[in-house]
């Protein structure tokens, strides 16, 4: 029988000294682990019991082992399999791993025409996307002076108000950060 399980391991904030364990017997499995630190996988109960084993990041194989022996393991310098338990360490966690946006800050400055700026900025997202919404619809021309609604910073016309909502998503996780701004004149 092979088994082939989808995993993401999402790194949480930064310790290095901090050791997380994860049940990633289920297919889709979500682990959390410290940036810098370790994160014990629980793949399966023992791998004499599986004939075959592939662990996978999309369509690369990060493990693979057949018959209690590990035929790759393309992060060996910093994981280890132990086919007695069926755990996978890895060490050393990086946002290589997988980065979701853990938070969102929004930050908007009045211009001295009356314009304002807006800057969305995200903490530890590998290869974040933005989009922003006012008043649960996209930007329009009649409302942004400058930039576009898939940067980071945005500049809105004078006497644009509303809820300004900045989306930060990338192939992990989406946040959403949300603010109720008005005219910078008043």
């Amino acid at each position: 029988m092979e088994a082939v399980i989808g995993l993401f391991v999402m790194i949480l904030g930064v310790s290095h000294n901090v050791e997380t364990n994860c049940d990633g017997r289920q297919n889709g499995a979500q682990c959390y682990g410290a940036l810098g630190g370790t994160v014990v996988l629980q793949l399966m109960n023992k791998a004499s019991e599986t004939h075959r084993y592939q662990w996978l990041k999309k369509t690369t194989v990060i493990l693979d082992v057949r018959r209690n022996i590990v035929l790759s393991n393309l992060i060996e310098n910093r994981s280890f399999f132990t086919p007695s338990d069926g755990t996978f360490r890895i060490n050393k966690l990086s946002t290589t791993d997988d980065a979701p946006v853990s938070s969102v800050l929004l930050v908007s400055d009045c211009l001295s025409q009356g314009e304002m700026k807006v800057s969305c900025s995200s903490e530890g997202a590998e290869s974040p996307q933005y989009s922003w919404t006012l008043d649960d619809h996209t930007l329009t021309d009649s409302e942004l002076l400058s930039g576009n609604t898939e940067t980071n910073s945005i500049t809105l016309k004078q006497h644009v108000s509303g809820k300004l909502v900045c989306s930060v998503r990338n192939d992990v996780s989406n946040v959403l950060k949300e603010v109720q701004i008005s005219n910078c004149g008043e």
